[in-house]
């Protein structure tokens, strides 16, 4: 406050004295009076103030406005007015720049009025509950403020929002208020508090703000929209980038599928308006945000897999191929599709099928590459189809094959109606255009990077150079065209045509023993680098100078001495005689100092504002920074060393060779292994499935047992009954004397007497066929009963069983011990491999070492036969069980038939007891219609003797029944 009071001290007097008195007056009213009205229009007059005498409306009013918006909350009114007027003294307007005369004096007061605001937090605060408000005359201007607060000072207003209870939230709600206006300056507040901020944004991305934003843009028409889809893809910019966790959130959400519509821009591509060029240029760099080189490898791979299943990168490569693109999307298509298929085998794949609608079709790849090697394609376009090359070679070994084929004698179409990858590569590489060879040689390097096969396919190659001389070697055309130097006439920078010749043959030659061997078999090759080498140069040639160093360094590195003349030794004595050591290595150091090598390092795309600048390759710098401290101990090494190292060598390939072979040997044991185990886990179910189906015998065993016997006491219980009715039958009917009584008494009854006697003697004689059939069922019965021997056989069974358990128990063991033995012969091999045997150690430790693995190898061997003895016997064991199992099932269903056969029986005697019982039930019907008919005679009938008869004959029956028992 006293630094603003100074600075308006400073002013002239004049007419600004009066406004600053009428200001004063202004604040006096609001400070002041009690009606309402005359806040209100003291703060109005103060807002009309405010953009010309920004100062001194700042200086006097902030605090009394702060007040307004404390006290005067429900009048919607005078807050609204206090809001703009702290928004015209915080905000720095370009009207207010061109009234200042001075914009640093301007933004200087903005911040200056912010500082003092923010001074206290709470301010902050009650601007955060004033934007709950749902009137626009306060939300919107709430708004404007904030953003200006946080344009100003953005760190410290970004950390009071953050600590303030769902201040984020409230803002957020922003996104969706109806009224477009506030939510597109909600847009844009959002982007002031999401800059630079991790934890915001992560806030914000949780708040739903991905849906909310996409969903915008989905209104707005995608690309076609207007200047809100531009602010939304900044904001989601900064959500994403540099942001693991959100764009992880991102994937995890399935908002990568929302972006593919993004890019239908359709076969209409006349009419592209800025802001259209403008929205496409930020979607595409979105999607390299997902996908960039600097993010964790596995974010970007899922990233990479989520847009090709999506369709996205097929959407990409549509565009790549469709006419009318503007150039910069063309450009920035290029890159992106580049680091969507950067490593992933998928997405490379899918790019090597693409072809361009021409006729006759043609490969993506080739379109892209004549568009590199043509000289009069911008620069920028050349550069992103070298990083897309670059971008699909890498870690693409198949893709590196189909590049280096295309060179080869087998595969080049005699015809000439197609032209190849390769072919344009080596038109590139020795064309009249400086660039054209630097981005061919950087193209060719890649398609030899990390892989020593197509290395060594590429010594295959063969040039015509003219008619009439004999095809020479791709390798000795580069180095034809390096001697020559300068003494072709180039377009371009004098340099970048060996520099990228140089870079080839260093990344071509590197790990690659064969390669040297071509390379130093050209006698013409070493004294040219020592004479390159050797000479003062210019700054220019000093970089020259050095990957000469570097590319004779990697040929005395990866020498194997095969060239009696150029074997490392005698290269070492070539540098210290003609060169000297120390000045060999100050040369090769002049490639790490180089100011562009530090800039190639940082990113992997060629990124370049001239081609003058564009000299390093980023995977080239790696090469270069891997190998430099292998050269400089290499050439410091001595004869003696180099002989030790050779020795240490081919024991170490020796050892190898051994270890390989018994790796192989162990390999193959850890099948058998693998083939027993399974074994014995199938061993292992089977009989678990065998035990499980005894059980379920026995079980169905103790059921027919059950039943049996349950059928057994039915049929007692039946003959019990029918016994009882038979006596009963005797009780009910007439005793001989009765019946000769009756005879001398009724003389008319004779004839009835008669034949209920023939009725009798057949109901005995159906009693005495029942009481045989019942005697034959019973035997029937007890010769059906369970044999003895299947509760011995099911016992026996058990035991089979529990004795197979313990010996699969036993195999397991044993198993295990072996898996055991074999890890230990592993790491005791593996240990052989990485030790290097010192100086003075005797073969004699060596061979007993050999000999103590052959030996465990051997009682490894034999183990492994017994137990695929014990196997078999096993199997031999199943068998057995097996086939007592099918015993056991057999007399089950013996059981079965016979449980049948007696139900039958048993069904049928039920049927003529009940029968019998029917007759029965008649005949001592008409046996009391005849008493009662000797009663209506007057003939008496004696109850006390029907009844004394009745229990003699059940004294009877009941001895006839203790009999039976006995």
């Amino acid at each position: 406050m006293n630094f603003l009071r100074g600075v308006m001290g400073g002013q002239s007097a004049g007419p600004q004295h009066t406004e600053a008195e009428t200001i004063q007056k202004l604040c006096d009213r609001v400070a002041s009076s009690t009606l309402l009205d005359d806040r209100r229009n003291a703060v109005r007059a103060l807002k009309s103030l405010s953009k010309k005498y920004r100062l001194e409306v700042g200086i006097q009013a902030m605090e009394h406005l702060i007040h307004v918006l404390q006290t005067d909350r429900s009048d919607s009114e005078i807050i609204a007015y206090a809001l703009d007027t702290l928004y015209n003294i915080i905000s720095n307007d370009e009207e207010e720049e061109l009234e200042e005369n001075s914009t640093r004096q301007s933004e200087d007061l903005g911040s200056q009025f912010t500082e003092i605001f923010i001074k206290q937090p709470e301010n902050v605060t009650l601007l955060l509950s004033l934007l709950e408000e749902f009137d626009f005359h306060v939300r919107w201007p709430g708004v404007r403020l904030l953003t200006s607060l946080l344009k100003q000072l953005g760190p410290p207003v970004q950390q009071i929002i953050l600590v303030s209870p769902m201040g984020v939230s409230r803002l957020m709600d922003l996104l969706a208020d109806s009224r477009e206006i506030i939510r597109n300056d909600g847009v844009l507040l959002l982007q002031a508090l999401t800059r630079s901020n991790g934890a915001i944004q992560k806030i914000v991305a949780f708040e739903n703000a991905f849906e909310r934003l996409l969903d915008i843009i989905t209104e707005e028409g995608n690309s076609d929209g207007g200047i809100v889809v531009e602010d939304c893809l900044i904001l989601l910019q900064n959500l994403l980038k540099n942001n693991n966790s959100n764009q992880n959130f991102f994937k995890e959400g399935s908002y990568i599928q929302r972006m593919k519509p993004w890019f239908e821009v359709g076969d209409e591509n006349s009419g592209w308006s800025a802001q259209k060029v403008t929205n496409l240029h930020l979607m595409l760099q979105l999607v390299r945000v997902l996908v960039s080189p600097t993010n964790p490898p596995g974010a970007t791979s899922s990233c990479q897999k989520a847009m090709f299943q999506c369709g996205l990168l097929q959407q990409l490569c549509t565009i790549l191929m469709a006419t009318g693109i503007p150039a910069d999307i063309l450009t920035e298509t290029i890159n992106t599709v580049s680091e969507v298929i950067r490593g992933c085998q998928v997405n490379q794949g899918y790019f090597a099928s693409v072809t361009a609608p021409s006729n006759p079709p043609r490969p993506a790849i080739v379109v892209l590459l004549l568009s590199m090697v043509n000289e009069r394609q911008p620069f920028v376009l050349r550069c992103a189809v070298l990083y897309c090359f670059q971008c699909f070679l890498y870690k693409n070994e198949k893709g590196q094959g189909e590049v280096v084929a295309t060179l080869l004698p087998s595969t080049i179409d005699a015809t000439g109606n197609s032209i190849s990858a390769g072919q344009l590569l080596c038109g590139g590489l020795f064309s009249t255009d400086s660039l054209s060879n630097w981005c061919a040689a950087v193209a060719l390097a890649h398609a030899l990077q990390g892989n020593a096969t197509q290395k060594e396919q590429l010594l295959r190659v063969q040039l015509a150079t003219s008619i009439g001389n004999p095809p020479v070697s791709l390798l000795q055309q580069c180095t034809n065209i390096l001697s020559q130097g300068d003494k072709i006439d180039r377009r371009g920078s004098k340099i970048q045509t060996r520099v990228g010749l140089l870079m080839l043959l260093c990344t071509w030659l590197s790990n690659c023993p064969i390669a040297v061997t071509h390379f130093l078999h050209n006698s013409a090759n070493v004294p040219f680098l020592t004479g390159q080498i050797a000479e003062n140069l210019g700054e220019e040639e000093q970089l020259v100078q050095g990957l000469c160093a570097l590319l004779l360094g990697i040929s005395i590195y990866f020498n194997d001495n095969s060239l009696e003349n150029y074997t490392k030794e005698k290269l070492k004595q070539l540098i210290e005689k003609r060169i000297g050591k120390e000045n060999f290595i100050e040369k090769l150091g002049f490639i790490s100092k180089h100011e562009l090598y530090s800039r190639a390092s940082q990113k992997p795309q060629p990124n370049f504002p001239s081609p003058e600048y564009m000299i390093f390759d980023h995977e080239f710098t790696k090469l270069v920074k891997e190998l430099e401290g292998l050269i400089t101990k290499a050439i410091y090494k001595s004869s003696e060393e180099d002989k030790k190292e050779e020795e240490v060598k081919k024991t170490l390939e020796q050892h190898d060779n051994i270890v390989t072979h018994y790796k192989n040997m162990i390999r193959e044991q850890d099948l058998q292994l693998e083939d027993l185990k399974q074994q014995v886990s199938t061993l292992k179910c089977q009989n678990e499935q065998l035990q499980t189906a005894v059980t379920q015998q026995a079980s169905q065993i103790q059921q027919h047992k059950d039943q049996y016997n349950l059928l057994k006491v039915q049929l007692g219980k039946d003959n019990h009954h029918q016994g009882s009715h038979s006596d009963g039958a005797q009780v009910n009917g007439l005793q001989p004397e009765e019946i000769s009584r009756l005879r001398e008494e009724i003389e008319e009854l004779k004839s009835h007497q008669a034949l209920l006697q023939s009725q009798l003697t057949e109901k005995d004689s159906l009693i005495e066929n029942l009481k045989s059939l019942q005697a034959s069922g019973m035997s029937e019965q007890a010769s059906a009963t369970c044999p003895p021997r299947d509760p011995e056989q099911v016992a026996e069974l058990k035991q089979e069983l529990t004795a197979l358990k313990s010996q699969l128990c036993s195999q397991s063991l044993e198993i295990t011990r072996l898996q055991t033995e074999n890890c230990e012969l592993l790491q005791r091999a593996e240990a052989l491999a990485k030790s290097v045997p010192v100086e003075g150690e005797s073969e004699h430790v060596s061979a007993a070492k050999t000999t103590d693995v052959e030996g465990r190898l051997s009682a490894l061997l034999q183990e492994t036969k017994e137990l695929k003895n014990e196997i078999k016997v096993l199997s031999e064991e199943r068998t057995a069980i097996q086939k007592q199992l099918d015993s056991s099932n057999s007399t089950i269903a013996i059981l079965q038939t016979e449980k049948d056969k007696l139900d039958l029986a048993v069904t049928n005697s039920k049927k003529e007891q009940d029968d019998f019982l029917v007759l029965l039930a008649d005949q001592d019907q008409k046996i009391l219609s005849l008493k009662s008919k000797l009663q209506d005679l007057g003939h008496p009938v004696e109850e006390d003797d029907e009844y004394g008869d009745q229990e003699d004959d059940d004294d009877e029956i009941d001895d006839g029944d203790k009999d039976q028992d006995i």
